[in-house]
């Protein structure tokens, strides 16, 4: 029998009040291996019923207390890492040695990131002394912070435990309740995090986690008058239908949304290091991170030889189980995203772009993962940067190369996309590194390197990659409302 998960409501482990289930499917294998609750509206309704009960004692709670607790829940993480990254690499169909080394880790480190922050916040003060007639107007304003109460918490399937803690934690951390709902395509490390959760200790109602299909339990919580917070990682599509929906009731909203970025290779960059990240960039988790780096920009006097040597990379990269240490490249996350990707690479060869590696279905690497979602690492030149493969967020392991010839060239082309979350640039001319990062319309410039993250730094996107920040301050301001009292004296 497949594993049943439960919905995590006022720290009871609950069915879904319709008696409904969904199946969870393995990508490696494409055959279920759990259900879990397909939730509805009076789901998310109790939810929220709890968290709304919970949020004056937890606000009310000392900063120190709330610290302990998810440091508590850190170290939880990190005693089940091996349990959890394998969960996330069954659930994903990315490599366990990449949930092991990056998301189950970075999961545990933004708990700790946040349970340290709200120990060292500080407010405003402002001395204030105007003349007038009469007598001067002399007062002190300060700036209190404070918790907003429910935040709603909508994660997407590609990191599943690392981008929920990264919304958790300072949810949590800085007092408010929370309602989660992860992706219904893989809900197996966000149902472990609700078991931890109880046994760290949090009082019940803070943490609720309601598994679901966004159309159902998504949209109920994200209408729900009693959630003035949401936070959202996922698709543009889904992130513009969630602002409209938040629109009549005024409700605070960050939107992490999609990314078609572009990664500047100029001829004066070490190339060696350069084609290296820009291998991992284009491929690292099958392509499904919205950072990866899908468009690759090369100066036209070293394109070819760049080109020879990324179609090496992407051949090298190993093909195989998820479950296999080996592994570097694994399974993607459902059947339908596989064919989304394979249509992208169609419509590329119809509009005569070519396909230097890749292109197709991987055989499956061995029987258990016989009708697996696997695809090849695939490489494509020759195509428009105006065209619908260079414009629109493919999401897979696809990554298109254009020739450029001037600096100026470079930035048209990559800011010709309505996406603006972040860019690659790959020169040792500091001046020209310094312009383009200034140049460029993305939210995060990488200079030399990629996805090297700093939790202080502000994380989201320009244009139709999102709106608002996530991280550091960014996040602790997220989710408090200031409100300034003027005394005078």
């Amino acid at each position: 029998m497949p594993d049943t998960l439960a919905n995590l409501i006022n720290n009871r482990f609950e069915p879904p009040r319709s008696g409904q289930y969904l199946d969870t499917i393995e990508p490696a294998t494409g055959k279920p291996y759990a259900r879990l609750p397909d939730s509805s509206a009076d789901d998310i309704n109790a939810a929220v019923d709890a968290a709304k009960r919970a949020f004056p004692a937890w606000a009310a709670t000392p900063p120190a207390e709330r610290s302990r607790l998810l440091l508590r829940l850190a170290d939880l993480i990190d005693r089940d890492l091996e349990r959890l990254a394998r969960a996330e690499s069954i659930d994903t169909g990315k490599p366990i040695s990449l949930a092991r080394s990056v998301d189950i880790p970075r999961a545990a480190a933004n708990f700790r990131f946040f349970a340290s922050a709200i120990l060292h916040t500080e407010s405003a003060s402002h001395q204030t002394n105007l003349a007038g007639a009469g007598d001067p107007q002399r007062a002190i304003n300060y700036t209190l912070r404070q918790p907003r109460g429910v935040a709603g918490l909508i994660s997407p399937w590609n990191l599943p435990l690392y981008l929920l803690s990264w919304k958790l934690a300072p949810a949590l951390a800085t007092g408010n309740t929370a309602v989660a709902k992860p992706s219904e395509v893989t809900p197996m490390t966000a149902h472990m995090l609700s078991e931890l959760a109880v046994e760290a200790g949090f009082p019940p109602g803070v943490l609720n986690i309601v598994h679901g299909r966004g159309a159902s339990a998504g949209a109920a919580l994200v209408s729900h008058p009693d959630v003035p917070t949401i936070s959202f990682t996922g698709g543009t599509e889904t992130g513009r239908a969630i602002a409209h929906a938040g629109a009549d009731t005024f409700k605070r909203i960050s939107l992490e949304l999609g990314g078609k970025n572009p990664n500047l290779v100029f001829a004066d960059a070490d190339l060696e290091r350069a084609i290296l990240e820009s291998v991992r960039a284009a491929f690292t988790n099958q392509g499904q991170v919205c950072l990866c780096g899908s468009r690759i920009l090369v100066e036209r006097s070293i394109h070819d030889e760049f080109v020879d040597r990324l179609v090496q990379g992407a051949k090298a990269r190993r093909i195989g189980d998820p479950l296999d240490e080996s592994t570097e490249h694994g399974a993607l996350a459902s059947e339908d995203h596989l064919k989304k990707v394979h249509a992208y690479v169609e419509l590329a060869k119809r509009l005569g772009g070519q396909i230097r590696c890749g292109g197709a279905r991987a055989q499956a690497p061995n029987d258990r993962c016989a009708g697996g979602y696997f695809y090849e690492p695939t490489v494509i030149t020759g195509l428009d940067p105006a065209c619908r493969p260079q414009q629109e967020e493919i999401f897979g392991p696809v990554t298109i190369v254009t020739p450029f010839g001037s600096d100026d060239e470079a930035i048209a082309i990559a800011n010709s996309t309505p996406f603006g979350l972040a860019s690659m640039v790959w020169t040792n001319n500091l001046t020209r590194a310094h312009t383009m990062a200034e140049r460029l319309d993305s939210a995060i410039v990488w200079i030399n390197c990629w996805m090297l993250r700093d939790l202080r730094t502000p994380f989201g996107g320009m244009k139709h990659s999102g709106l608002g920040r996530e991280g550091g301050n960014e996040a602790l301001r997220f989710f408090t409302e200031p409100k300034n009292v003027c005394i005078r004296y």
